[in-house]
């Protein structure tokens, strides 16, 4: 009998041991998804590229002060000092994917190696060829975004913020009801009205450096004020200052947005955290369109005749993610980021969308 009795308490007492990590497996109840326009993952994972890091191939104003500000003996240490949240923090409670030097070469599958492609690409799940350039033509297909609008759930929850003027196309805005501030358009939401009224001014009063896309500045904090006031269950914010300066051959503010950029997620991380709908219950997703070219010459660039500029990364954090870090050995694909949002909130999306690639490979419990 007593043996009996034992054999039973055994039993119970180690379902109660799986119980507690089967709880921890629950699906995030809200994802954050990010990106970061043409952001090299060179510069992500080994920090400040001394052969742009001067005058003539790199735009620099001021190395000594770059020096001084990125500069490091390791490249651990230099792209902590780079991207310090997403190193310190993201590394150690989530996952990176992207690393070569790892076994870990993340790639696109379209052809084109620019933005409308790469980004139609990631949100989709699958490269389209009748997608080929960045003309404002409204997406012929449903985004995981637009996919998930249609579950009552996730209907009205969920906001695209993008300093881009052609990702209202890209996420077919008239179609799929999504609410999408993009570029210059001034923001209508924020926490209270003396905020918005700032938000709009700020908008009003910076000059259109780039007419068709809008400071990171104004970006994040319409942003960020929508998820105050609004608590979307699901928020997309596209940056992308990253890639004007790539473009501009200016290599030090390329490097100060992405050191201003992690800013930025951390302080949006930190908001969310702080709010109860959020606290314990959210994901964070962040990947990039595309990459850019490795050489002196076309760093600053991408494009289907520029090589390297096919090499993306990912980066992912929330409750259902195991803790792994840099990821080793296992390559991948942007198509994959689609399904890997949809399963960060307990939805599949191959029921979905049957031609999406699958999740990214131990992403979530």
């Amino acid at each position: 009998m007593r043996l009996a009795l034992r054999s039973v308490l055994s039993l119970l007492f180690a379902g109660l041991a799986w119980a507690a990590p089967l709880a921890a497996q629950a699906p995030a109840e809200n994802l954050i998804l990010v990106t970061l326009d043409g952001l090299r993952w060179q510069d992500v994972f080994r920090g400040m590229d001394s052969r742009f890091a001067h005058k003539d191939h790199g735009g620099v104003k001021d190395l000594f002060a770059l020096d001084r500000e990125f500069r490091r003996e390791t490249s651990e240490e230099a792209r902590a000092a780079l991207m310090p949240f997403l190193w310190n923090v993201i590394a150690k409670q989530g996952q990176i994917f992207g690393d070569p030097e790892k076994g870990s070469r993340a790639t696109i599958a379209n052809q084109h190696k620019f933005s409308y492609p790469g980004y139609s690409e990631l949100l989709c799940g699958f490269a389209d060829p009748r997608i080929d350039s960045n003309d404002k033509v409204v997406n012929p297909n449903r985004t995981v975004l637009e996919h998930l609008h249609a579950r009552p759930e996730f209907r009205g929850r969920i906001a695209v913020f993008s300093g881009w003027d052609v990702h209202p196309y890209m996420v077919a805005e008239d179609r799929s009801g999504l609410f999408v501030q993009a570029a210059w358009e001034l923001p209508t939401v924020a926490s209270s009205p003396e905020r918005l009224a700032w938000l709009r001014a700020s908008y009003q009063q910076l000059p259109r450096y780039w007419p068709s896309f809008c400071f990171d500045a104004l970006t994040f904090p319409a942003a960020k004020e929508y998820l105050l006031a609004r608590k979307p269950k699901v928020l997309y914010l596209a940056l992308g200052e990253t890639d004007e300066w790539g473009h501009g051959r200016r290599y030090d503010l390329y490097l100060q947005m992405m050191h201003r950029t992690d800013a930025m997620l951390r302080e949006l991380w930190e908001t969310a955290q702080s709010l109860e709908q959020y606290h314990g219950k959210t994901a964070l997703l962040i990947t990039v369109d595309h990459g850019r070219g490795r050489t002196e010459k076309d760093w600053t660039d991408h494009g289907a005749k520029v090589e390297g500029a096919e090499e993306v990364w990912m980066a992912v954090m929330g409750p259902n993610v195991p803790s792994l870090g840099v990821r080793e050995q296992v390559e991948t694909k942007l198509a994959q980021v689609a399904a890997t949002a949809a399963q960060l909130v307990g939805v599949d999306y191959a029921t979905l969308e049957p031609r999406a690639a699958l999740p990214l490979p131990g992403a979530v419990r």
